[in-house]
């Protein structure tokens, strides 16, 4: 699975992608994008560690010495990529700079780089044109592989399984935190290998779109919006939105939430190759505001999802990109009154001929003793 996620040639198509958008070189240090092209989840250190790939030359991976083992033994390590190492005593930055063709014009850097990298790489490479290298990877991670496919479909199981649990543990007297601390490890418990969030918003806090979990008594009669995530060991990620309520939900809470179910469907119906992102989004938002809602329902549609829980594509209204094979993304559209609020995510991969969704719990209220 490893291989089939990391392939080799994943080096080269951003070589060539390099290439083709007129870059020199693409350096790219410990985050999403070394873990794209690599496999190597490497630590975020002071120490430098850089894949360095010239649009015109071999590929290579800069490492500090002492973190040569870990590299080794990743799946970079099988990639037939020379692996640098450096001593304490060695500047990286300058290795980097002899070993790039002189007079090199422009270099992308990745996203998650760090001010202070970015800066020395500046220092080194006086010359060079500094730019983002997202604009490079995007098109390569935005489309997912069959194996990448395959890694989000185990993560949609794992946040589901945990999903299931949750009525189990979410009752009346207990605190949104005591609740959360739970979640959190059932997420560890059902194969993820990191908790990215955890939102459990009672009440009022449901109206919250990004609530952090509070000391505050979850009450009986109330709504509660349960939003969490996490980091499968492949490195792709879970989402997941559903709505429960301790006992009978308020009437006017039924109400929107009717509504809210029928344009999250709307929005899932709309998925398929061709049609622009901007109009799922547009499909959730005009079943709201034709309910009235409309001012309720406060941020995008959705965001795509691999191995960052938000990446490209982005279901939102000026997104005119249409929709290909292999794009993953959520689907979540939300009202937020103020009593209460709610929210129903999906995370949907677009397929030739429609959409398949990873996640399959009931998207309807969930009543919990």
């Amino acid at each position: 699975m490893t291989t089939e996620l990391y392939p080799r040639e994943r080096v080269g198509r951003v070589r060539d992608a390099a290439a083709a958008a007129g870059l020199g070189a693409v350096l790219l240090t410990p985050g999403p994008d070394l873990r794209y092209a690599t496999g190597y989840d490497a630590k975020q250190l002071e120490r430098l560690t850089c894949l360095v790939v010239p649009a015109d030359g071999e590929p290579f991976l800069v490492v500090p010495r002492l973190e040569l083992p870990a590299a080794q033994a990743s799946p970079a390590g099988g990639l037939g990529i020379e692996l640098v190492a450096w001593d304490e005593t060695d500047d990286p930055y300058a290795l980097v700079a002899s070993r790039l063709p002189a007079g090199v014009g422009r270099v992308a850097l990745a996203d998650r780089m760090w001010a202070v990298m970015a800066l020395r790489f500046r220092a080194a490479l006086p010359g060079a044109e500094q730019v983002a290298a997202g604009g490079v990877l995007r098109e390569l991670r935005m489309r997912k592989s069959p194996a990448e496919v395959e890694a989000l479909r185990a993560a949609g199981a794992a946040i589901d399984r945990v999903h299931r649990r949750v009525p189990e543990l979410l009752k009346a007297g207990r605190t949104e935190q005591e609740v959360a601390r739970d979640i959190a490890a059932a997420i560890i418990d059902e194969g993820h290998t990191s908790v990215d969030f955890v939102i459990v918003g009672s009440g009022p806090n449901g109206a919250n779109p990004h609530a952090e979990p509070t000391e505050r008594v979850i009450r009986a009669g109330e709504p509660v919006v349960v939003d969490i995530g996490g980091q499968m060991p492949s490195g792709y990620c879970s989402d997941s939105t559903r709505n429960y309520c301790v006992g009978e939900p308020p009437a006017e809470y039924r109400e929107y939430f009717a509504v809210l179910r029928e344009a999250q469907r709307a929005a899932r119906a709309a998925v398929r190759p061709g049609v622009a992102a901007q109009d799922v989004d547009a499909a959730a938002r005009n079943v709201i505001a034709g309910a009235d809602y409309g001012e309720f329902f406060v941020h995008r549609t959705g965001h795509g999802i691999g191995l960052e829980t938000h990446e490209e594509p982005y279901v939102v209204a000026g997104n005119a990109e249409p929709l290909e094979p292999g794009m993953a993304f959520s689907v979540e559209p939300g009202i937020y009154p103020g009593p209460h609020g709610a929210r129903i995510e999906d995370i949907l991969i677009c397929t030739e001929d429609g959409h398949e969704s990873v996640n399959h719990t009931p998207r309807d209220i969930v009543i919990v003793d």
